[in-house]
C-alpha cells in the first residue's frame, strides 16, 4: 500500500491550527490575552522564518492545557473546532485526499502542531492516522510537557522512520505534501514530493528540484 503523507498546518487547511489555538484562548479569556497574544505572534514568526526552538514553543503551547479537565479540554476543542477549524477546511484538500484514498493508498498526517490541537482534526478529515508532537498526560492530565521527538523538521523524519518499523511501510513510490519550508528535511526523502501554496523559501526549492508545485486554494 503507497504511502500518502500531508503537512497540515497551511496544507490541508487554509491556517494553521496551533497559531489558531492560541488565537482562540485569547478570545476566550483563558490567558492572558495580551502576554500570550504577543508571544503566540513571535513564536508563529519564529516558524515561518524556520528558526523556530520547538522545544520552547511546545512548553508555551501546551501549558494552558494543564489547567483543564480532559473532559473540559474535549469541550473547548469541539467549539474551537467549529468556529476556527471548520471555516479553513478546503474542499480542493478534500478532494486531494479522496483522490488518493479512491486509489488504495493509507493517508498520514504528519505535522508539527500538538497532538491534542491535531487529532481530532484528523479524525476530521478521515485519514488512517496522524504523528504530530506529542503531549504528555499522567493521571489523565495534561503535564504541559512533550513527549518523544518532536514532530519538526528533522524530527518529522526521525518519527516518519520509527512509524514506517512500526508499521511495516516503506516511502516506495510515497507522496508527501506540504507548504513549508521547515519540511524540506522529509521531502527530500520521498520520491514524490510536493510543494502546495509554498512559501517563498519552499517555491525556490520546489523550482529548483524540478518538483510538482500545486495550489489547494479556491
Amino acid at each position: 500500500m503507497r504511502l500518502a503523507i500531508f503537512d497540515l498546518d497551511n496544507t490541508l487547511l487554509a491556517g494553521d491550527s496551533d497559531y489558531s489555538w492560541g488565537e482562540f484562548l485569547v478570545q476566550k479569556n483563558l490567558v492572558d490575552a495580551q502576554t500570550y497574544a504577543e508571544a503566540n505572534d513571535r513564536f508563529y514568526q519564529q516558524y515561518k522564518a524556520a528558526t523556530l526552538d520547538i522545544h520552547e514553543y511546545l512548553r508555551f503551547s501546551l501549558a494552558p492545557l494543564t489547567r483543564y479537565s480532559l473532559d473540559d479540554l474535549a469541550v473547548l476543542h469541539a467549539e474551537f473546532m467549529r468556529d476556527f477549524i471548520e471555516p479553513m477546511m478546503l474542499p480542493k484538500a478534500k478532494a486531494l485526499l479522496q483522490e488518493h484514498r479512491a486509489q488504495g493508498d493509507y493517508l498520514l498526517i504528519i505535522t508539527a502542531t500538538n497532538s491534542f490541537v491535531t487529532h481530532p482534526i484528523a479524525k476530521h478529515l478521515g485519514v488512517d492516522d496522524i504523528l504530530a508532537s506529542d503531549a504528555e498526560i499522567v493521571d489523565g492530565r495534561y503535564t504541559g510537557n512533550g513527549t518523544g521527538t518532536p514532530c519538526f523538521q528533522g524530527g518529522k523524519v526521525v518519527r516518519l522512520n520509527e512509524w514506517l518499523k512500526e508499521k511495516n511501510y516503506d516511502l516506495t513510490d510515497a507522496y508527501f505534501y506540504s507548504d513549508s519550508i521547515n519540511d524540506l528535511p522529509l521531502l527530500e526523502k520521498v520520491p514524490n514530493p510536493v510543494a502546495v501554496d509554498p512559501d517563498d523559501r519552499l517555491r525556490a526549492a520546489a523550482q529548483e528540484r524540478g518538483w510538482k508545485i500545486m495550489s489547494l486554494r479556491d
